[in-house]
């Protein structure tokens, strides 16, 4: 049975625990890192899963269960409905888009996100987060049956972006990694390895102010997660702790014109191509606004992997 790992708070001393009924069964060692509990806690780990708890969750203040310093690998447009809303076709692609996120981003599962002052177009994106637990220096043929070899555990994450920075000024990295953009947990989920198939039937939902945006499921990714690592060792190294997220459902704020727009919109001098992309954009009301709360779930329909709920509540600069 999949066990819910947790990364927690109390009165200032941080400690790593599980999640089980009533609370949470602390681990005695004190690990520093996510990559550190992946290489030496897993006799603490599942010893914890079969005991009561030592706290309660309403004592805590929950962190994120991915550590810094790691590296934040993000796929662009994986979900077929998402493609399809972007204006490409999902059976015409041939290789993923791979960028990065800050580590500076990464935040607790419960808490606030800070809108930055210059931002007005402040988007959300659920994603299926991969853990890494073994290091790769070399390119790998990875299958299905690989996956629990590479994979630690999953988590719920969301991929906050700013599309007034991202898109005009071609700022991936920059738009999507200001602080706090990148909400993570609450629990790091390991399966066990007869359940690792589930990661192609998890549900995935968000939304704001309790009204559903993002309402898809992983069978519908265009690269499922072998595909991925297949493809992404060709050219990085990955480290132990290290977070891959997997692409995000359609119904996100942002939409942009259909192709034949598109190919008309290029035509124009850059300053005014943006200008009409930001007067379009801010006509829509799905943009994210100071007072906003998102609430995100990660669970499979068997309520075998259940990632938990992330909570993130938007707040002005």
């Amino acid at each position: 049975m999949a066990i819910n790992i947790v990364h927690a708070e109390q009165a200032g001393d941080r400690f790593w625990g599980v999640a089980v009924p009533g609370g949470i069964a602390a681990l005695p060692t004190r690990f520093p890192t996510t990559a550190a509990l992946i290489a030496a806690g897993a006799a603490e780990w599942r010893a914890a899963a079969s005991r009561g708890p030592d706290v309660r969750l309403s004592e805590v203040t929950l962190l994120s269960p991915v550590t810094a310093p790691c590296r934040v690998i993000c796929q662009g447009a994986n979900y077929r409905q998402h493609m399809v809303e972007s204006g490409l076709d999902p059976d015409a692609k041939t290789f993923n888009m791979f960028f990065e996120k800050s580590d500076a981003s990464v935040a607790a599962p419960v808490g606030e996100v800070l809108r930055p002052a210059h931002v007005r177009l402040l988007d959300y994106e659920i994603e299926l987060g991969l853990v890494i637990g073994a290091s790769v220096t070399c390119p790998r043929n990875v299958t299905a049956n690989d996956l629990p070899d590479l994979i630690f555990g999953v988590v719920i994450a969301n991929d906050i972006s700013a599309r007034d920075v991202q898109l005009p000024q071609t700022q991936f990295f920059k738009g999507k990694s200001y602080r706090g953009f990148c909400p993570v947990g609450p629990y790091l989920t390991v399966p066990e390895r007869d359940e690792f198939p589930l990661l192609n039937e998890l549900l995935l939902t968000l939304a704001v102010n309790g009204a559903v945006r993002q309402n898809d499921s992983t069978r519908n990714l265009v690269f499922k997660p072998a595909e991925t690592l297949a493809e992404l060792t060709t050219f990085s190294d990955l480290s132990p702790g290290d977070l891959i997220l997997t692409g995000t459902p359609a119904g996100c704020a942002l939409r942009v014109p259909p192709p034949p727009v598109r190919r008309l919109m290029q035509l124009l001098p850059e300053r005014v191509l943006w200008k009409a992309f930001m007067k379009a954009q801010q006509k829509r009301v799905s943009y994210l606004r100071p007072g906003d709360r998102m609430t995100l779930t990660i669970r499979s329909g068997d309520g075998r992997l259940d990632l938990g709920e992330q909570q993130t509540l938007v707040r002005a600069a």
